[in-house]
């Protein structure tokens, strides 16, 4: 940017001593100066990649057209050519720095000092200190220096710089924090779990920027596409040098003619369609927990047409829980739950986590339990307060000679909702049933709905049986579910939806998913943060259990590809006026040199609009 500020400086100079009159030298001497000023940073980076990667860049058609103009007695309209160009260059460098920024400004938010417990006392150290088993004292209003776990109190924490979450979430002992969440009600001691260049933050901005490093296919077509227009133009302009003179024609239009083509067919305006607008929507994405790996990946995203969810862990949340007791033969529910919970808590079984769970937050009063033995894949035997407890499936208490009947038709009505059962009995009889099921993450519902409005199809693939997962479908709005899969079964039926020209996006936990996510034509991985397995695994990783940043991640996607495409038609119709004009001569070089600056800026600025793109 100095150096185009320099060089119009030095016009602004040229052309004041100009209207003084009688200074014709110094004036062309100004002017050469101004296009030396702000030309030899482009001119620099054109000669590099001429010599090491043997590519007529866009910078040699323009230092072309300078000289040439400068050659022809345009003095002026060669330094005007080189301020433009080299202005709209520093714009774009603005351009690209502003959305690398909106990452980076992440890294201010986790704070320079941390107070460190020592030997019982607070010691202010520099965050980049840190080390994993250091404690930290986290006071209300002061971000978390880098990712821990919380050992002692609780709070609610602000984690939308890393996860999207705009929410506050509650933490307490045994919670994960990140680096830059913002503690916002209590005290909280928080272990640390990763030095700082390690930690969350650190890694986001890692991500994103490497992301925008990567491009996309539209860009390296266009770029292989650059390749061969810019000789192409040099050659066009070296024959209207040669040819038309050679046949008798003055020579002195003809090289304003080709000069003009070197100015209009830059296609400066074609190169910036789509680089902009992709590291703005990898940069847009990433402020709201959406990782993109890639300029690829975030076009392919606009493209899907259905997504493929795992269920446990995904659209579940992995931890079962309890929806219904059921007492039968005259107990109460709080008959059956206190038996059931007395024998579970000596269980390791999660089923057995999730009965104990609901006792104890009802406030039921346990009892003690001896002679405990588990019954794998069937349930659990015990002695409480003297009588035989036995905790199960039917088949359970079949086996063990109960009379199971009465509890038949109310089992069966619970299971085709996609629960599972568990009988309860005391010394041979039934006192009555207790169903569990995987808990639905928040906003699935939501995520459903969100993709459905855009036109997206849903699929679920599950290891579950039929009849749970066709329940879970019900309740969400899922259009199709395969059961029991394996996960090769997974790969195979994403890759038979890729064979018939359907690009799918598959969700899943990112590590016991991961064969499908590789599959799938974008993968995306489900709450990220913290998770190397997930981010490596997948395309695209979303740092919070936020299924509707599902549907965020494909409207970007598709926002992207619109505009890419909008600069592309844009930038295709101008070159088809400006190239034939020129050489027909029917513009002049201050009208080619406009039309061309103007166009770079109208594709740049058109691309930074990705950046309003935001959650609904």
């Amino acid at each position: 940017m100095r150096d185009a500020l320099a060089s119009g400086a030095v016009i602004a100079v040229a052309w004041t001593v100009g209207h003084l009159g009688g200074w014709r030298s110094a004036e062309v001497l100004l002017f050469a100066l101004a296009g030396v000023v702000g030309g030899r940073h482009f001119l620099r980076e054109g000669i590099a990649r001429l010599r090491g990667q043997r590519v007529v860049g866009i910078e040699v058609l323009m230092a072309a057209a300078a000289l040439g103009a400068a050659g022809l007695g345009l003095w002026d309209e060669a330094a005007v050519l080189v301020f433009l160009y080299a202005g709209a260059e520093a714009l774009e460098e603005l351009a690209y720095a502003r959305t690398r920024s909106a990452i980076r400004r992440l890294l201010a938010l986790a704070p320079q000092d941390a107070h460190v417990l020592r030997d019982g006392q607070e010691v202010v150290v520099p965050a980049a200190r840190l080390r994993p088993g250091d404690r930290c004292v986290v006071r209300p209003g002061e971000a978390i220096p880098t990712d821990g776990v919380v050992v002692d109190g609780v709070s609610a924490v602000d984690e939308s710089p890393v996860t999207g979450e705009s929410l506050p979430v509650d933490k307490r002992p045994g919670d994960r924090v990140y680096a830059g969440a913002v503690n916002r009600h209590g005290v909280l001691v928080v272990e640390v779990t990763a030095a700082f260049a390690d930690n969350t933050l650190s890694r986001i901005i890692h991500l994103v920027e490497e992301a925008q490093e990567r491009k996309g296919r539209l860009q390296s077509v266009i770029e292989r596409f650059g390749r061969r227009y810019s000789p192409a133009v040099l050659a066009a302009a070296a024959a209207l040098l040669i040819v038309p003179p050679a046949f008798g024609q003055p020579w002195m239009p003809w090289a304003l003619r080709a000069v003009v083509l070197l100015v209009a067919a830059a296609p400066c305006a074609l190169v910036m369609s789509t680089p902009v607008a992709i590291a703005a929507g990898i940069a847009t994405a990433g402020r709201h927990g959406v990782l993109v790996k890639g300029g690829a990946h975030l076009e392919e995203l606009g493209r899907v047409q259905v997504v493929a969810f795992d269920k446990t862990g995904t659209l579940t949340a992995g931890t079962p829980e309890v929806t219904d007791v059921v007492p039968l033969g005259g107990a109460t529910s709080s008959d059956v739950l206190v038996l059931a919970a007395s024998v579970e808590r000596l269980s390791e079984h999660v089923i057995g986590a999730a009965v104990v769970r609901r006792a104890t937050a009802q406030g039921v009063p346990l009892a003690a339990a001896d002679d405990f033995r588990a019954l794998p894949g069937m349930g659990a035997q015990a002695r409480v307060d003297g009588a035989v407890a036995t905790v199960g499936s039917l088949a359970l208490l079949r086996g063990c000679g109960i009379p199971a009947e009465t509890a038949s038709a109310a089992a069966a009505r619970l299971e085709e909702q996609g629960k599972t059962v568990v009988a309860v009995a005391r010394d041979g009889v039934v006192l009555g049933l207790i169903a569990v099921r995987d808990r639905i993450r928040p906003h699935a519902r939501d995520a459903l709905r969100a993709l459905r409005r855009l036109g997206v199809r849903t699929l679920m693939l599950t290891g579950d049986s039929e009849q749970t997962a066709a329940a879970i479908a019900r309740e969400l709005g899922i259009d199709h579910v395969h059961a029991r899969l394996r996960p090769e079964d997974k790969v195979r039926i994403v890759e038979g939806l890729r064979a018939r020209g359907v690009v799918v996006a598959m969700v899943g936990d990112g590590i016991n998913d991961a064969p499908a996510l590789a599959a799938a034509s974008v993968g995306i991985a489900m709450g990220a943060a913290g998770t190397d397995a997930a981010i490596e695994a997948a395309d695209v990783a979303l740092m919070a259990d936020d299924l509707r940043q599902v549907a965020y991640a494909i409207r970007l996607g598709r926002t992207v590809r619109w505009i890419s495409a909008q600069n592309v038609v844009f930038s295709l119709l101008l070159l088809s006026v400006l190239v034939p004009s020129a050489v027909l001569g029917a513009v002049t070089v201050v009208v080619a040199i406009v039309a061309h600056e103007v166009s770079e800026l109208l594709a740049v600025a058109n691309g930074l609009r990705v950046a309003r793109c935001r959650p609904a």
